[in-house]
């Protein structure tokens, strides 16, 4: 890898700047990312220069950074090279060993071995039927949001998660990796992270609140449900308190039907002993949510299996699709204009550091060139009203819209 910095006339001790740069100029997928309540940005390369296809299984896989689409096969960056930055943008762990090995690596893909080419047939993420990018309006929107209601009425679902998109001219002084930067600052209880996928030349930029799957160093697995959106900003422009936030009685419903999806999950597997915790109000940037924990100590339980099992049983949850599962999908395929891609998704690292930590891809956008596509979604219930359904995605998209304009 060396020799790779010494190209770039860079140091040995690079900043996350310098690494991203270099990375992105020899086509390599990367991944960038801050934990929720940490500091530190991590990053990984992967030096093959493309990404790999496989079954997420938390107890086999390699080290790496997972991105998985809404539905469909799991793309994987391999964790080639590893670095982690504090606050002051200063390397934290020690690489040398590391840098040794992959200048070597760099240098036998020098030789020709490295795989330059395009695929040869473009990933269905990206080459679906809907071609339409007409943006969506507050018509359209309604209109789709009382299609879905007909629906629940007439005892097909119980909830169904429709989102939409915005696509935006991104200003010529936009840059990515400063985007990424500010989002950290903006929302430091969320999962932000950078992805670029050179196959596609695309890059994914989120903020999210909601972990779908989590497993520490002490074999503790996490996961929440989350749902229900009120604005955080009161009427002087202020934030407000949580103590000052009301639900109604379709947000607490809507928020219940996710924590009886997991629990639903729960059973299936005849898993009994769990820590619950909720639901709370909590705050996720300019917006407040509906928010019940889970934690199960698999150690314990002798269940290590557990992250991979309820990463099947949870995707797509509740929160980004509906209920019933079957019927839900249906519904949103009908409706929506738009390619979901891995929006709704999940992605996270997977054995990094000893830990793996999956969350599901929300507040998120896909940048080509220079056009941004936003996206945003929203829980129906029988209770919904289609207006405050469309003013709703329009707040989730302000999240991303912060750091851009």
């Amino acid at each position: 890898m060396s020799a790779i910095l010494e190209k770039h006339n860079t140091t040995k001790s690079p900043k996350v700047q310098n690494l991203w740069e270099i990375a992105l100029s020899e086509g390599f997928p990367i991944a960038l990312w801050q934990l929720p309540k940490t500091v530190e940005k991590q990053l990984i390369i992967d030096l093959s220069g493309r990404t790999s296809r496989m079954k997420v299984d938390l107890e086999e896989m390699p080290s790496g950074f997972v991105m998985s689409p809404f539905q469909g096969e799991s793309l994987f960056i391999k964790n080639d090279l590893y670095y982690c930055f504090d606050t002051d943008n200063q390397q934290v762990n020690d690489t040398t060993v590391e840098q040794e090995v992959f200048e070597k690596q760099y240098l036998v893909y020098s030789d020709g071995i490295i795989n330059t080419e395009k695929p040869s047939q473009i990933h269905p993420y990206f080459n679906s039927e809907k071609k339409n990018f007409e943006q969506y309006n507050e018509t359209i929107f309604s209109e789709m949001v009382s299609n879905a209601i007909t629906s629940i009425k007439k005892g097909e679902v119980q909830k169904v998660v429709l989102s939409r998109t915005k696509n935006i001219i991104l200003p010529d002084t936009f840059e990515v990796i400063e985007a990424f930067k500010k989002l950290c600052v903006i929302y430091p209880n969320a999962f932000v992270s950078l992805v670029y996928l050179p196959e596609y030349q695309c890059f994914w930029l989120g903020a999210t609140p909601e972990t779908l799957v989590s497993m520490d160093k002490d074999d503790k697995f996490r996961t929440m449900s989350l749902a229900g959106t009120q604005s955080a900003i009161g009427e002087s422009g202020g934030i407000l308190s949580i103590n000052e936030i009301r639900w109604t009685h379709k947000e607490i419903e809507e928020q219940a039907f996710v924590s009886r999806y997991i629990i639903e999950c729960f059973k299936k597997i005849r898993l009994r002993e769990y820590y619950e915790s909720g639901p709370k109000t909590v705050q996720a940037g300019n917006l407040m949510h509906l928010r019940t924990d889970y934690i199960v100590d698999t150690q314990a339980l002798n269940f290590p299996q557990l992250g991979t099992v309820m990463i099947e049983l949870l995707h797509p949850t509740s929160a980004v699709c509906g209920m019933p599962k079957v019927p839900a999908l249906r519904i949103i395929a009908e409706q929506e204009l738009h390619d979901r891609a891995f929006y709704s998704g999940f992605l996270g690292p997977v054995n990094v550091q000893k830990e793996s930590h999956l969350f599901v891809n929300l507040r998120t956008m896909k940048i080509i060139g220079n056009q941004a596509t936003l996206y945003a979604g929203c829980g129906i219930t029988e209770d919904s009203i289609p207006l405050k359904e469309w003013s709703e995605t329009e707040m989730k998209i302000q999240t991303l819209m912060r750091v851009i304009l």
